[in-house]
C-alpha cells in the first residue's frame, strides 16, 4: 500500500451477518481521495448476486456505466439511478468459502463538484462461472461524502468474514493527518480525535507503538433457567475506563500498552438457556483485554433452583429461590432478584443488570424485571449494555433490562427471548420453556489521534 494510503476503518462481519455494512464520520480534512476495498460474500440462495454503494444515506442522483465479462461473452450497458453499482458477488450457492473481492476509488470526496467513481471487481465461481466488472459512477451530488453504505442487491446480508477496509490518500508529499498506532479488531475507525478498535470476535490487539488506552470490556451474559417459571441470566460483567463501570464500581485505570506487543483480546459467549425440567441455565463466558477480566454473567435459576454467580448474578427459580451473587472484586454488575410463591403472577427473579439490580421494586409484579444495563459513552455516542433478562411468570411477560437482556417466558404463552449478541445481555427465562441464550460480549479500544 503506498505511504499516503491511511487505514480510516475496516468492518469485518460477524457470526450474525450483516444486511449492511456502512462506513460513517469520514474525515473532511487530511486526504483528497477514498479508496475502498471489498472482499464480500452474501446469503442470497443463488450463485451471484451484486453489491451497490450509496452516499450520506442518499439514493437518489446516481448514474453507472458498467463493461463485463463472464468468460463467455462482453457485455455494456448503463443502470441504476438510486446507487453506485459496484459489481456481482458470489452468493449462498456458489463454491463455498469463495468471497469476490474488488476496489472503488472515489477522488476529491470533499469537494463541492459532483462525484465521480471508478470500480473493478471479480466474481469467480470455481471456474464454472465468473464475472469481471469495471464500473464508472457519478453521483450528481455537491455535498462532501461523509458516510457510505454498502448493501446487496436482493437485501439479503453479508456473511461471516466478509471484509471491508475504507483508505484515506493524502495529497502527495504531505503527512497523513491521522494514522492508526495499532492493528487488531473487527471494526477500526477514528473520529479524528480518537481511534477505536471494535472486537466481536477473539483476536489480537498489537500496538505499533507505546500508547495509553481506554477500554471497555463485556462478557458473555447468562442463560435463562428452564421449565416452570425460571429464573432470567444475568448480564455479562463490564468493566470500563469511561462513563462507568457495571455495578456502581470504581471506573478502571487507562492500560498503558507497549509497542510490537501482542495483547489477547476474547470475546465471551452467552451462556446456553437451561433446557428440560428444572435446569438452571449455563453461566456466560468470561471476556478479557490484556489484564482485564470481565467475568461471565451467572445463569438463571430453574423453577427450584437458585440463580447462578457472575458478574450480574442470576436470579432464582419461583419457588422462593434466591438469586445468585455477584462478582465481588472488582464489582462489575448487580445482583439478580429472588423468585416468589406470595401470589400471582408467582415470578421468578430477573437477572441482575449492569447498571440497575434485578426485580424492579420487589413487588410480585416486578420481581421478573431484568436489571438494566448501563449506558458506556466509549465511542463518543452513548450505547447501552448489559441488560440482565427478565424470568419467567404466570401472566404477561416482561422486557428484558435495556442494554440486550432477553424477554422473560409467559406460562401458557410466550417463549423466553435471547440476550443481544455483543450487549452481553442475559438470557429470558422460561416459564414451562426452554431457557433463552445469553448473548456475547464485546472488546472496545480507544486510543488518542
Amino acid at each position: 500500500m503506498p505511504a499516503n494510503y491511511v487505514l480510516l476503518e475496516k468492518i469485518t462481519v460477524g457470526a450474525a451477518g450483516a444486511a449492511s455494512v456502512t462506513f460513517s464520520g469520514i474525515p473532511q480534512t487530511g486526504y483528497t481521495d477514498l479508496v475502498l476495498k471489498a472482499s464480500p460474500r452474501v446469503t442470497t440462495v443463488n450463485t451471484v448476486d451484486g453489491v451497490r454503494v450509496t452516499f450520506n444515506g442518499n439514493t437518489s442522483s446516481y448514474t453507472n456505466k458498467r463493461v463485463f465479462g463472464t468468460g463467455t461473452s462482453a457485455i455494456s450497458d448503463s443502470f441504476g439511478t438510486s446507487f453506485i453499482y459496484f459489481g456481482s458477488v458470489n452468493a449462498s450457492t456458489s463454491t463455498g468459502s469463495v468471497f469476490s473481492n474488488g476496489e472503488m476509488y472515489i477522488p476529491n470526496y470533499t469537494s463541492s463538484n459532483y462525484k465521480s467513481t471508478s470500480a473493478d471487481l471479480v466474481q469467480e465461481n470455481n471456474v464454472t462461472e465468473g464475472y469481471q466488472f469495471l464500473m464508472a459512477g457519478l453521483w450528481s451530488n455537491t455535498a462532501a461524502i461523509t458516510s457510505i453504505t454498502l448493501t446487496s442487491d436482493s437485501a439479503d446480508n453479508f456473511v461471516q468474514y466478509s471484509t471491508f477496509y475504507l483508505y484515506g490518500v493524502a495529497k502527495l508529499g504531505t503527512t497523513p493527518a491521522i494514522v492508526p498506532y495499532a492493528t487488531g479488531g473487527d471494526t477500526i475507525m477514528t473520529d479524528g480525535t480518537y481511534w477505536y478498535h471494535t472486537f466481536v470476535s477473539s483476536g489480537t490487539f498489537t500496538p505499533q507503538k507505546a500508547i495509553t488506552c481506554d477500554y471497555l470490556v463485556v462478557a458473555g451474559g447468562g442463560g435463562g433457567g428452564s421449565s416452570n417459571n425460571s429464573g432470567g441470566g444475568g448480564a455479562g460483567g463490564l468493566r470500563s475506563t469511561v462513563t462507568a463501570t457495571g455495578g456502581g464500581g470504581s471506573l478502571e485505570s487507562a492500560l498503558s500498552l507497549a509497542s510490537g506487543t501482542g495483547y489477547t483480546v476474547t470475546i465471551g459467549a452467552g451462556g446456553a438457556g437451561g433446557v428440560g425440567s428444572d435446569i438452571t441455565g449455563t453461566s456466560g463466558s468470561n471476556s478479557v483485554f490484556s489484564s482485564i477480566t470481565s467475568t461471565g454473567g451467572g445463569g438463571g435459576g430453574g423453577e427450584n433452583k437458585v440463580g447462578g454467580n457472575g458478574g450480574s448474578s442470576g436470579g432464582g427459580g419461583y419457588s422462593d429461590q434466591a438469586a445468585g451473587t455477584r462478582t465481588a472484586s472488582p464489582v462489575q454488575g448487580f445482583n439478580g432478584a429472588a423468585g416468589s410463591t406470595a401470589g400471582s403472577p408467582y415470578p421468578a427473579g430477573g437477572g441482575g443488570g449492569a447498571g440497575v439490580a434485578g426485580g424492579g421494586d420487589l413487588s410480585l409484579s416486578q420481581r421478573s424485571q431484568g436489571g438494566n444495563g448501563q449506558a458506556i459513552s466509549i465511542t463518543g455516542s452513548s450505547v447501552t449494555y448489559g441488560g440482565g433478562g427478565s424470568g419467567g411468570r404466570s401472566s404477561t411477560a416482561l422486557a428484558g433490562g435495556t442494554g440486550g437482556g432477553g424477554n422473560g417466558g409467559q406460562n401458557g404463552g410466550t417463549a423466553p427471548t435471547a440476550g443481544t449478541a455483543n450487549l452481553g445481555g442475559g438470557g429470558g427465562g422460561g416459564a414451562v420453556h426452554s431457557g433463552a441464550a445469553g448473548g456475547s460480549g464485546i472488546v472496545i479500544v480507544r486510543y488518542a489521534v
